[in-house]
């Protein structure tokens, strides 16, 4: 299951790792991380996709390098996970603004946070920690897409806050937690957003996540409030299937979004797999204009050889306006790109 983070995903299951150890027991320090690279060309040579990362047209251009540390002392943990480049520093709102002083800097904190666990089944989790809510993450060895979708990039990437999470079975566990406005490292109007996330395994190979994030960010004109499913279920050894469909509304018509993602994932061979990810994605009318809606069909290949992943890609994309332009700049609804992106993971 993909969720914003690796990381998130491991707080959830942060006490079933330390129920049976004792408090003097220490894990190893563990290091992990990924880099990558890509090269992206738009058919009508123009940069028109907007989605999150590989935006650069023609040209071999840098993803980031991302270095994690986790580490486990009877039932306290921590998590810290920092990025260098591009796909980092411009996937966050802290130090990819470019202004003031963290205009030139290319690193990104994607994680920072600790954990404890109370008992076998309660533990909780505080700090900056990728974010609960979609399918997709930041860590490019987290998707099977390279490009992102349009969900991705118009919802939240972080959240820093405290979350406790109880474990009721195997197959349930509840979240619910406190956290600052999205992606920023302090909350300058005060702790805003409240949190809550369902998790739900019916059955071998199927987990479900039901997310909900409200709260009014600093400046924002109304509440904004997300309500997100995230599921997969690996269907065989071979197939799975994914999904995800999110609402999100600003009080008071103030607009928002709404869309899905289905995934579907085959793997041919232990080397190379294929998946199409197909999106409806609709921004909300808000007074004197109305909405607009994308419709975007991504196909990526992936070529696996030891800790290296080539991933090929194709994309179309169209509007109901024209969203996009063509070579000479005339307005047009649709537009497509070709990519190539190695990543490596350690």
């Amino acid at each position: 299951m993909k969720l914003k983070s690796f990381f998130t995903f491991s707080a959830l299951t942060m006490s079933a790792a330390t129920y049976a150890q004792e408090t003097t027991t220490s894990t190893p320090l563990q290091i992990s991380g990924s880099v990558d690279t890509y090269y992206k060309y738009d058919f009508s040579k123009k940069a028109n996709i907007g989605t999150s990362f590989a935006e650069d047209q023609n040209s071999v251009s840098l993803g980031m390098i991302d270095l994690a540390l986790k580490k486990t002392t009877g039932k306290a943990s921590f998590v810290g996970e920092l990025s260098f480049g591009p796909r980092g520093q411009y996937g966050s709102l802290p130090n990819g603004n470019g202004e003031g002083a963290n205009a030139d800097n290319s690193f990104h904190i994607q994680n920072l946070y600790t954990s404890y666990a109370f008992t076998d089944k309660f533990s909780m989790t505080a700090g900056y920690m990728g974010t609960f809510i979609g399918y997709e993450v930041i860590a490019p060895t987290g998707n099977f897409n390279y490009s992102t979708s349009y969900l991705f990039t118009n919802g939240p990437f972080q959240n820093a806050g405290i979350k406790a999470n109880y474990v009721f079975s195997p197959k349930v566990a509840l979240m619910v937690g406190l956290f600052d406005d999205w992606n920023v490292y302090k909350d300058v109007n005060g702790v805003s957003h409240f949190g809550a996330q369902l998790t739900v395994s019916p059955v071998e190979g199927w987990t479900a996540y039901l997310n909900m994030l409200t709260g009014r960010g600093a400046g924002a004109p109304g509440t904004g409030s997300i309500y997100d499913l995230t599921t997969a279920y690996q269907v065989t050894e071979k197939v799975k299937i994914g999904l995800n469909a999110a609402d999100y509304s600003v009080s008071n018509d103030n607009g928002g979004y709404s869309g899905a993602a289905l995934y579907l994932q085959n793997a041919f061979t232990p080397g190379f797999s294929l998946g199409l990810r197909g999106e409806y994605f609709k921004s909300k009318d808000i007074p004197d204009f109305d909405g607009s809606s994308v419709t975007s069909v991504t196909v990526s290949g992936n070529f696996k050889a030891g800790g290296l992943t080539f991933i090929p890609e194709v994309r179309f994309d169209n509007g109901n306006t024209a969203r996009f332009v063509k070579n000479n700049l005339d307005p047009t609804k649709s537009a497509s790109q070709f990519s190539l992106a190695a990543v490596y993971a350690f």
